[in-house]
């Protein structure tokens, strides 16, 4: 059997999606499955035993292209895929797979899909209120109840790419390591303030610990205010926008304990078995949780939270300003490992 995934285009959505590929392997022995991935979260992707090989989506957020996807697709169909799974929701992801000629498709109805998605699934979301629930629902028929629990995401990262990775940046690992991850892609209602992550930073480094910041360039600009903010004798290592996102996997896995807001490398870290404290404010833990009985959710669960906006609709962000470090670092130094 072999089988295409349409992959999602975020990094966290991606990893919350591996139960789904668990949960086909244990049902068809020898399967190969291979993902559609755009080029920004292959990397996710590699390091998941499940994903046989990623093949590149070259779209941008948001573009048709209709021409390339039939080039595309045309490639796709000499390889005999028999089944296919569109993740993402967009009419445009479910193009690919139906110009290539797959068999079955499936996938949630979405933006009327109906003919390019030939098994459809009809979303409960007070039945499947979480993410990974309804990426996993897919490997049932339509309307079949999901089995739980769901099997955690699980990423690799060996001590050989770890090590290969330290040498790349010519870094050494300290023995006591706190990473911070103190980005959001989607926007500054989900960024704990930089000024929060220099206090903690602070605290952490009396300790005898050692603070990289890793993220993407987007985030640079916050991780220079956290530089800025620390103490100059124990200002953090800022690696944001100088790492691929392999490399990030391989640092996230080096770390005694991770501090991240809601974001891709809260759920990477969580995938990879690190003790992680991860900071909610305008979205909720109840949707996109970590998936991992090593970390801890802290929210000030406030009225106006959560509100799923990019930016704080009251002007306050009271669910992230209010949000004091000495919580973070208690329950840091309660889950670290160095």
């Amino acid at each position: 059997m072999k089988v295409l995934i349409v992959a999602p285009s975020w990094i966290g959505d991606t990893v919350l999606a591996q139960p789904l590929f668990r949960r086909l392997h244990e049902r068809t022995p020898g399967l190969q499955l291979d993902a559609l991935a755009p080029r920004w979260v292959a990397p996710v992707l590699e390091r998941m035993p499940e994903i046989a090989q990623v093949v590149d989506s070259p779209f941008a957020h948001g573009e048709l292209s209709l021409k390339a996807r039939h080039h595309l697709a045309r490639r796709l169909a000499v390889a005999g895929y028999q089944r296919a799974y569109v993740l993402p929701n967009s009419l445009k992801s479910a193009l690919v797979p139906f110009f290539a000629g797959i068999p079955e498709r499936i996938g949630f109805v979405g933006e009327k899909r109906y003919g390019l998605i030939n098994q459809r699934h009809t979303l409960d979301k007070t039945l499947l209120p979480q993410m990974a629930e309804r990426f996993a629902q897919l490997a049932e028929a339509p309307a079949a109840p999901l089995p739980r629990p769901l099997p955690s995401p699980r990423l690799t990262s060996s001590s050989e790419q770890g090590a290969t990775t330290l040498a790349e940046l010519a870094l050494e690992l300290p023995e006591k390591l706190a990473v911070f991850c103190p980005g959001a892609e989607y926007g500054p209602a989900k960024r704990w303030p930089a000024r929060h992550f220099a206090t903690l930073n602070d605290a952490l480094s009396a300790r005898g610990y050692t603070v990289w910041l890793v993220g993407s360039a987007k985030d640079q600009p916050i991780a220079a205010e956290i530089t800025r903010l620390a103490q100059a004798a124990s200002a953090p290592r800022n690696l944001c926008g100088r790492t691929s996102l392999r490399q990030a996997i391989d640092l996230l896995a080096a770390a005694s304990f991770v501090v991240c807001n809601d974001s891709g490398l809260m759920h990477v870290a969580a995938a990879l078995g690190r003790p992680l404290i991860a900071v909610y404010g305008s979205s909720s833990p109840g949707f996109t949780p970590p998936l991992s009985e090593r970390a801890q959710v802290i929210s000030l669960e406030l009225e106006c939270s959560p509100c799923f906006k990019r930016e704080c609709p009251l002007g306050h962000l009271d669910c992230l300003n209010k949000l004091p470090p000495q919580r973070v670092l208690d329950a840091c130094l309660s889950r670290s490992t160095g």
